[in-house]
């Protein structure tokens, strides 16, 4: 029933009819919308496109911790009393995103059941999202983070919503993410491509084979490594 009601609620239509405190905006592949350190007073929904999210340490070092899809809400930590934005928000294609302000946020959560159901939703989502990448990152092989990481980019084991070709993300991008270095990354990517399990035109096309990598407790590269010198 929970799930029927989320399905049923469309939030971008009812955020459109929502009063005052709102504004919609464009943004170019690699534009920022908010940057580290900005003050947190609003919260933003994406409508159309991807937003990844980088920090930078003192020393200067940058990690993406996260990519979000259309349909997501991001900058949700201001309602918690974040004062300053952690992580800089950046278009990672053209993108289309509304910006609520706090108060209005606030009152919406309070006044209209259904918004704030759909909200706590996205709220426990990014939750476990977060700890399963959290368990990826201290267990799986660089080559398994990789392989997971394109599976959820094509929105796999989504029922209705595979996108077997994702937007191109530069390899850098992709080691950030994935917590390894560019050449890794290519090598991996080449290594995926000549199994069959993903293809490069224009974009980069998954394949749903490429789940047996995360299967196999032997990456490919390895397994056809050992078969080779048996």
């Amino acid at each position: 029933m929970a799930g029927e009601r989320e399905s049923a609620f469309d939030v971008e239509a009812f955020l459109a009819r929502a009063d005052g405190g709102k504004s919609v905006s464009e943004y170019k592949s690699g534009e920022i919308v908010y940057s580290q350190g900005d003050p947190g007073d609003a919260v933003y929904y994406v409508q159309k496109g991807r937003v990844n999210f980088r920090v930078v340490s003192e020393q200067g070092k940058e990690a993406v911790i996260a990519l979000l899809d259309a349909g997501s809400f991001f900058g949700e930590g201001c309602l918690n009393g974040q004062k300053l934005r952690i992580a800089t928000a950046v278009a990672v294609t053209d993108a289309v995103i509304m910006r609520l302000e706090k108060a209005v946020v606030v009152r919406l959560i309070h006044e209209e059941s259904a918004f704030s159901e759909r909200f706590i939703s996205h709220l426990l989502d990014r939750a476990l999202r977060t700890e399963a990448d959290l368990v990826d990152h201290l267990f799986n092989s660089s080559e398994k983070r990789l392989a997971r990481l394109l599976l959820l980019l094509a929105n796999f084991g989504k029922e209705g919503k595979m996108e077997p070709v994702i937007a191109q993300l530069s390899q850098e991008t992709l080691a950030q993410m994935v917590g390894t270095t560019r050449a890794r990354v290519s090598y991996f990517m080449n290594r995926f491509r000549d199994l069959g399990f993903i293809d490069y035109n224009g974009g980069i096309s998954v394949h749903s084979s490429l789940l047996n990598v995360l299967l196999n407790d032997q990456p490919p590269s390895l397994r056809d490594h050992s078969n080779n010198e048996n």
